[in-house]
């Protein structure tokens, strides 16, 4: 199973979480336009680097030149992260995890949010950011789960209905749209949590460094 970690212009991680998560099976990296800025400073290699290039410094356009692909594809229509999995989806890649989607500034950690969903039907993304761990959801979900992990849970919109079983705080058929009503920080009280998510689509943000510790990141 293909799986890639795709870096965009954000705040990103320390290299060791690149490290870890390439062990862990995410071992292509996708650079979205000026993440390679940030992967030259962590003298990392990616396979493709993706977007305008309107972002990348000249010098590190230069350093990867003869080291990776770059992909120019210019227009406005798509972000350079979504260029990016477009390119994934269309090399048969089944999961994207989402590094530097967020920085310091809430419009592009907002768009990245919402691209999970707007790529829901094409490939699982996640997305991590320092302490959290994202990802999108229908249907019936079986999460492996740390006692006492915090787990929030979002809704889009009020038609879309939550059940759970193994949270503190319970959901029975309950609308947790967008602005109205959340889940946030909800407890596992065990080893797993099944979420029935009916009628639309779910966020769920977990504990990244415990999801680590544990073996969990591929369960998520």
């Amino acid at each position: 199973m293909k799986k890639c970690i795709i870096l965009a212009n954000g705040t990103p991680p320390p290299k060791e979480i690149f490290q870890y998560l390439q062990s862990v099976g995410y071992q292509s990296l996708i650079c979205a336009d000026g993440g390679a800025n940030a992967a030259k400073r962590m003298n990392l290699i990616p396979g493709w680097i993706i977007g305008d290039q309107d972002s990348i410094m000249p010098r590190v356009y230069q350093f990867y030149m003869n080291k990776c692909k770059i992909i120019k594809i210019s227009g406005q229509n798509d972000t350079d992260v979504e260029k990016c999995l477009k390119y994934a989806c269309r090399n048969r890649f089944i999961e994207a995890l989402l590094l530097g989607a967020t920085g310091d500034r809430l419009d592009h950690s907002f768009c990245n949010i919402g691209i999970v969903l707007k790529f829901f039907n094409k490939i699982k993304i996640k997305i991590i950011h320092q302490k959290s761990i994202l990802c999108a959801y229908t249907g019936k979900v079986i999460l492996r789960t740390v006692p006492g992990e915090t787990i929030s849970i979002y809704g889009i919109d009020q038609k879309t209905k939550f059940e759970s079983f193994g949270l503190l705080y319970p959901l029975k058929c309950t609308s947790l749209a967008f602005g109205i009503k959340e889940s946030t920080s909800n407890v596992a009280l065990g080893s797993e949590v099944i979420l029935n998510i009916k009628y639309g689509r779910g966020l769920v943000v977990r504990e990244f460094e415990k999801l680590r510790k544990y073996g969990l990141i591929q369960s998520t």
